[in-house]
């Protein structure tokens, strides 16, 4: 009999609470600070570009929030996403462990973007805002963003950093046929874009610079606010739908994971899958949680634990976080969405804690997995994804060195559709395997303030 590979939930399966980790914390994190008195933000500090529902979840010490029945309508049109095991990639590597991915592709917008995109657009209409301003890395979270815009009925503006905007032109095109107006940044539109490219004029862009934009954006117009894809509490407590589904597929299959994978940029898809499962881990159970990074962007591996802003124009709160400073422009690899400067404060603590682990790869070395992931599974990974896949591989390999069974779950938060020019370089020999000099990263955390 053939062994079973695919998981699949019945609709009244899909999660009705977001599940929040920050009232199980051994020890409570540390508070966000005003950007000019360096005090503690109160809420009202965040009510010119967020809703108050969203600030409330942020700060939020209810271990469960409920979700309205107009977000689930929507996560209907794609969730419970499936859950498979990659049997043939297990033969591949003659390995004795099993590895499951959660496939997040099956979302309109092709990623797990649209479980906090759909919840923020929801509150903002809620509240009466007209339109949304954002940043985009490799396009995602703007066709996300887009999409869920749409759903509501606002409008939809997106900085896109503008080495994405030049590799990945279809990601543009998705977020124009839903609706929203992109640019490339740093662009002219505003005050933070405009100082960039007077000094640096071919500035590839970063995510902190065009996260500048949309904050600017957002706080001089009434009608506008701000919505973040990554690094927040609310956002990464909107993903957790992932990870919860994932321990009712994983319980169907009679099986729980030894280690939980997930790629990292700013945390929201690694906290999706691993936020249910740390909240297990707190009460004990035997479960090793894995956050991937680029080299490139080595955030948690070789970032500093310090108050930073998000941005490189300081127009966001000071959070305490792993970073390399908000000056700092990682190089322009294919996985865009991984090139963020700083990590989530919650992934942070956690990391700090001793909760979560971390580990960095270069560029060939992904891609060397997304292929003989995609040779055996016939899904495409997106550069990003295909950092968990190298993980999740190295995680295989071990167990067979080992000679012991190894349960291994990764997050599959994205389809690499539009990322074949990415694919066509490595083909070619083209990719550049960029790790920062120690040097560089030194430099810009000179620019960290002093608290």
């Amino acid at each position: 009999m053939s062994q079973r590979a695919k998981f699949v939930l019945n609709d009244h399966q899909l999660p009705t609470v977001w599940a929040n980790i920050l009232p199980s914390l051994p020890e409570p994190m540390a508070p966000p600070l005003h950007p000019g008195t360096h005090q503690p933000l109160s809420p009202a500090d965040l009510q010119p570009i967020f809703p108050m529902s969203l600030i409330e979840q942020e700060f939020s010490p209810q271990p469960e929030i409920d979700i309205p029945g107009e977000i689930i309508d929507v996560y209907r049109l794609w969730r419970p996403t499936p859950l498979y095991r990659a049997l043939r990639l297990e033969q591949e590597l003659q390995t004795p462990a099993h590895i499951y991915y959660k496939y997040e592709g099956t979302s309109p917008a092709g990623s797990h973007k649209p479980n906090t995109a759909v919840a923020q657009a929801y509150y903002n209409k809620a509240a009466g805002i007209r339109r949304l301003a954002t940043e985009t890395g490799a396009g995602q979270w703007g066709s996300a963003l887009a999409l869920a815009c749409r759903m509501f009925g606002l409008d939809c503006t997106v900085y896109m950093v503008k080495i994405s905007y030049q590799q990945k032109p279809y990601r543009r095109s998705m977020m124009n046929t839903w609706g929203a107006q992109v640019y490339a940044s740093p662009s002219e539109l505003t005050q933070s874009g405009r100082a960039v490219l007077a000094d640096h004029p071919d500035s590839p862009g970063s995510l902190g610079i065009a996260i500048s934009e949309a904050v600017e954006d957002a706080a001089t117009h009434d009608d506008t606010n701000y919505s973040l894809g990554s690094v927040l509490n609310h956002v990464l407590l909107h993903q957790t739908v992932i990870g919860q589904e994932c321990k009712l597929q994983m319980a169907d299959a009679g099986e729980y994971p030894d280690v939980v994978i997930g790629c990292f940029g700013g945390g929201s898809n690694f906290g999706g899958i691993a936020l249910p499962y740390a909240l297990d881990k707190l009460k004990g159970q035997a479960v090793r949680l894995v956050a991937v990074e680029p080299t490139a962007c080595p955030t948690l591996t070789k970032g500093l634990f310090a108050y930073d802003f998000g941005d490189t124009a300081k127009l966001t709160p000071l959070i305490l976080m792993y970073t390399l400073g908000h000056g700092f422009v990682p190089a322009g690899i294919h996985a865009g969405g991984l090139r963020y400067h700083g990590a989530a404060p919650l992934a942070s603590h956690m990391l700090k804690l001793g909760l979560i682990e971390a580990r960095a790869y270069r560029q060939n070395a992904v891609f060397d997995a997304a292929v003989a992931f995609a040779r055996c599974e016939a899904i495409i990974p997106a550069p990003e994804s295909a950092h968990a896949v190298r993980a999740a591989i190295d995680e295989a390999l071990a167990a067979r060195e080992e000679g012991q069974p190894r349960v291994i779950l990764f997050n599959l938060s994205g389809h690499g559709h539009f990322d074949m020019g990415a694919y066509d370089s490595y083909f070619a020999g083209k990719l550049v395997d960029y790790e920062h000099p120690e040097d560089e990263i030194a430099r810009a955390m000179e620019e960290l303030p002093q608290i």
